[in-house]
């Protein structure tokens, strides 16, 4: 709502949280959709993309927010490929195809608000989590290459690299240890990290691009 954006909510299987995320959406007066793939999936994600352009030609797609991810933590040496290859599918290979899918829209439109959901993982790599660590460290090398790409086309592409949120990912950790680890002594909240998320979407930040904003109360 604050954007005056209509959003596009995508999901893989989760349909009763997706309907909950629209409602919420329309509660606080703005408009929203589902539109379902996976995003691992790159003709399925190219299909339904360039679907929805078709039948809304009058629109333009300005953000895109990926924000997909998996984990399936273990130590390298009891890690079996397959955890290695879909933590990677989903959360780098995903950033690829729903980039892919709506990057010649923004470059024709000449504007384009692209923001990586990266993490602490990907900046500083965590022990066990060298598959999720090594997705979110190429989604960072990603954002900073593809916005040098197409900065003159007035498209900025940001990463956000959270630390410890309160989240579904986060609910079975042992929150009163690792909040030790952090100098704010809490996990953060989500609302802190869509802030960041609306203001990169915002003419505000026009002139930010190739960043990596952490927000990890100072870990």
């Amino acid at each position: 709502k604050e954007h005056g954006l209509h959003i596009l909510i995508n999901y893989a299987s989760n349909q009763d949280a997706a309907e909950k995320t629209k409602n919420q959406i329309e509660e606080a007066g703005g408009t929203a959709e589902l539109i379902p793939f996976k995003v691992q999936n790159y003709s399925e994600v190219t299909d339904v993309i360039s679907k929805w352009i078709g039948l809304n030609p009058d629109s333009k797609i300005e953000v895109l927010v990926n924000n997909a991810g998996i984990t399936k933590d273990n130590l390298l040496v009891f890690m079996e490929s397959e955890d290695f290859s879909d933590v990677i599918d989903i959360n780098l290979k995903g950033v690829y195809n729903t980039t892919k899918a709506v990057i010649n829209h923004m470059v024709r439109n000449r504007y384009g608000r692209i923001i990586n959901i990266a993490s602490y993982a990907g900046v500083r790599g965590v022990p066990g989590q060298t598959n999720y660590s090594s997705s979110k460290g190429g989604t960072i090398a990603f954002t900073r290459s593809l916005a040098q790409e197409v900065a003159k086309r007035k498209i900025t592409v940001n990463a956000i690299a959270p630390g410890f949120i309160e989240s579904d990912m986060t609910k079975d950790l042992d929150t009163d240890q690792l909040k030790k680890l952090v100098p704010m002594n809490r996990f953060g909240k989500p609302e802190e990290v869509s802030g960041t998320a609306s203001f990169l979407a915002s003419e505000s930040a026009a002139y930010i691009t190739g960043e990596v904003i952490n927000i990890n109360g100072g870990l």
